[in-house]
């Protein structure tokens, strides 16, 4: 009997020795884990993009430009970049949209028109609104410190002759509220630009009456600005004052005033 339970405990521990050299066969030849695949971030570059959507003609302005991180391999060539222009988003301020600019769109030439460039100036104009340019001195203008987005009114001055026979100066607003597109061919002031002394055109933003009219008035009188305040803006439009709501008033040629009526006369008269 005690020689069955030896034989019995040496094969338990032959079976156990064994069993522990197969699994530590087995844990060896087992391949280890393999790491996870490494995603590869594809390169970006710092593209200039619409921060908004821009309707066609608006300022882009400094709310309406951010910089945006762009696939390197879909860069475009008429993409604007950081590399390339650091300065792109202060540069690009003034520019309007030519068309539509939508949230998150590059800006490229073809879609902005910048200021000095052919067409820029209609660009600024509102809808229905003419450009108009006038004769101005440094007299004319306030010594040259009425520049382009000041309010003005236009002061006509004529010769009439009163009830005696005598030539007088007669000086009235014929359009208020006007405002000033362009000083000769600076549209917009600068920073720190207090005024422009050598003015000698203003570019007026009038509607196409108001534009009639003024063209008269050069013909007949002298032009000078009165610059608004800048919280006197009103309705933020040009007005046309009654006595010139006829373009007839404004025929060229001396005012006569006698019995109380007026009386345009027209050259050679």
């Amino acid at each position: 009997m005690n020689r069955m339970r030896l034989i019995l405990l040496v094969a338990a521990l032959l079976a156990a020795v064994l069993a522990a050299y197969l699994s530590t066969s087995l844990m060896r030849q087992r391949p280890a884990p393999s790491a996870p695949p490494v995603v590869q971030k594809p390169a970006t570059v710092d593209v200039l993009v619409a921060a908004r959507n821009v309707a066609p003609g608006e300022r882009l302005g400094n709310l309406g430009l951010q910089w945006r991180p762009w696939p390197a391999d879909t860069i475009a060539p008429e993409m604007i970049t950081r590399q390339e222009m650091p300065d792109g988003a202060e540069t690009m301020q003034g520019a309007r949209a030519r068309s539509t600019l939508l949230l998150g769109e590059p800006i490229v030439d073809a879609r902005i028109i910048r200021p000095g460039e052919a067409g820029f100036l209609s660009s600024v104009l509102l809808g229905g609104m003419q450009a108009v340019a006038i004769p101005i001195t440094e007299l004319s203008s306030v010594s040259g410190f009425v520049l382009p987005n000041d309010r003005v009114d236009v002061i006509v001055t004529n010769t009439i002759v009163d009830t005696l026979g005598n030539k007088v100066a007669k000086s009235e607003a014929a359009l208020t509220n006007v405002k000033v597109l362009a000083i000769n061919q600076t549209i917009g002031s600068g920073v720190g630009d207090a005024s422009i002394p050598d003015g000698r055109t203003a570019v007026l933003e009038l509607e196409p009456l108001q534009a009639a009219v003024i063209s008269k008035i050069l013909a007949s009188g002298q032009v000078s600005l009165a610059l608004r305040s800048l919280g006197d803006t009103g309705n933020g439009k040009p007005e046309l004052a009654d006595a010139y709501r006829n373009p007839a008033r404004a025929t060229p040629g001396p005012l006569i005033i006698r019995y109380g009526l007026e009386r345009q006369l027209k050259p050679g008269q």
